[in-house]
C-alpha cells in the first residue's frame, strides 16, 4: 500500500515553502503531491506541463493533483490513472492540507474508508508552526491546536525572524501539547531533510522517541498529555476499554499512541489512533529498549489521569504505573526493515 503524508500547518504557517524546497531531493523522486489549487500556492515554478485534467509533472518526475473535489475522490483518480500508466509510477503520497484543515477527518478518510484502504495507507502528520505568529494562532484558533497536537513530527519555520525567547517559549508550548512528537528548527538558510515526508511513524526510530518522551505527569492548559505504563494485557480487555474509551471521549482524545505488550505474544503491538479512529494494529519485531512494557500517550482535552489510568486497569486487570517514570534503559538498533517486516 502506498503511504499518505498528510503536511498540515496554519494559514501562512510555510507550509507550501517548505513542500517546495523538499520536491527538489532526489529522495522524493517518486512522490505524488495532492494540493487545492495550483495556481493558489507557489509550486507554479515547480510545475513542467499538464499531463491530463487537474495533473501535472514536476521537475524531477514528481505528479502534482489539484483536489477540487474531496481527498477521497482525488486519491481514487491519482490511483486509477497509475494504474492504467496515465502518470509516472510513484511510491509515497503527501497531501498539503488547508490551512485551516483538522487532520481528523482526512485521517478517517484513509482508515475507515474500504476502497482506499485496499491502496493506501496513512503515513506520518507533520505539522509545521510559525514561530513568529505561532503562540497567538494557537491562542486563538483551535485548529492550530489540533494540528499540533495531531503530529508525528513538528516544524518551526521562520525561526530565523523571531526573538529567540519566543522561539524557546513556543517550542515549550509544543511539547506540552504533543510531547512526543520531535520538533525541526527550519529557515530558508537549511536544507531540509527529505526525512521530513518519509518517516514511518510507526517504525523503529519513531517508537524510540516515544518511548524516551517525557509526559507532563498533568496536563497544562485544556490540552495536554496523559502517559499509561503497565505490565501485558490481554488483547480482547485493552480492545474493550480502548472501544469504550474512544466511543465515550473521542471528541476530546485529539491523538494516541503507544506500544502494547500483549499476553503471550513476545514483540510489542503498535496502536496509535486520532479522535474516534483507530489504525490497524502493527506488529514490530523487537521491542526497541529491550523491555516488554504497555506504553499510551493519550494527548486531548481536560483529561483527568488518575481517571483514565483507574478506567485501564479497571478493564484490563492491569495496574497502570503512576509516579515517577522507571528510567528507559539504553537504545538498541531494530533493523533497518523492522517497518516492512512487521
Amino acid at each position: 500500500m502506498t503511504p499518505v503524508t498528510l503536511l498540515t500547518g496554519f494559514l501562512g504557517a510555510g507550509k507550501t515553502a517548505l513542500l517546495a524546497r523538499l520536491l527538489r531531493w532526489p529522495a522524493l523522486r517518486d512522490t505524488a503531491v495532492l494540493i487545492n489549487e495550483f495556481g493558489e500556492v507557489g509550486l507554479d515554478h515547480l510545475l513542467v506541463e499538464p499531463l491530463q485534467g487537474e495533473v501535472a509533472l514536476l521537475r524531477g518526475g514528481c505528479v502534482c493533483c489539484s483536489i477540487r473535489g474531496d481527498l477521497k475522490a482525488a486519491l481514487i483518480d491519482l490511483h486509477d490513472r497509475r494504474r492504467r500508466g496515465l502518470v509516472p509510477d510513484f511510491r509515497r503520497v503527501v497531501v498539503e492540507t488547508t490551512g485551516l484543515a483538522d487532520p481528523g477527518p482526512a485521517v478517517a478518510t484513509l482508515v475507515a474508508d474500504p476502497v482506499l484502504r485496499h491502496a493506501f495507507t496513512v503515513g506520518a502528520i507533520v505539522t509545521v508552526v510559525d514561530a513568529v505568529n505561532g503562540a497567538r494562532t494557537l491562542d486563538s484558533h483551535e485548529e492550530a491546536v489540533r494540528q499540533a497536537a495531531c503530529a508525528d513530527r513538528l516544524i518551526l519555520s521562520k525561526t530565523d525572524l523571531a526573538e529567540p525567547e519566543a522561539t524557546a517559549a513556543l517550542r515549550s508550548r509544543l511539547a506540552s501539547l504533543n510531547p512526543v512528537a520531535p520538533v525541526t528548527d527550519l529557515t530558508l538558510d537549511d536544507e531540509p531533510e527529505a526525512a521530513l515526508l518519509t518517516d514511518d511513524p510507526a517504525g523503529s526510530a519513531s517508537t524510540r522517541r516515544w518511548l524516551c518522551a517525557e509526559v507532563p505527569a498533568a496536563a497544562h492548559g485544556p490540552v495536554g498529555a496523559v502517559m499509561i505504563e503497565s505490565g501485558p494485557v490481554d488483547w480482547t480487555r485493552f480492545g474493550l476499554w480502548l472501544g469504550m474509551l474512544l466511543n465515550r471521549h473521542g471528541t476530546r482524545i485529539l491523538r494516541l499512541k503507544g506500544l502494547v505488550a500483549v499476553e503471550g505474544v513476545e514483540t510489542p503491538v503498535v496502536v496509535q489512533g486520532v479522535q474516534h479512529l483507530v489504525h490497524p494494529p502493527l506488529h514490530l519485531p523487537a521491542w526497541p529498549d529491550g523491555v516488554s512494557r504497555t506504553r499510551l500517550v493519550l494527548i486531548g482535552h481536560d483529561f483527568d489521569g488518575d481517571l483514565l489510568r483507574r478506567s485501564y486497569g479497571a478493564f484490563t486487570g492491569a495496574r497502570a504505573v503512576t509516579g515517577a517514570r522507571a528510567a528507559v534503559p539504553e537504545m538498541r538498533t531494530v533493523p533497518e526493515r523492522a517497518a516492512a517486516d512487521r
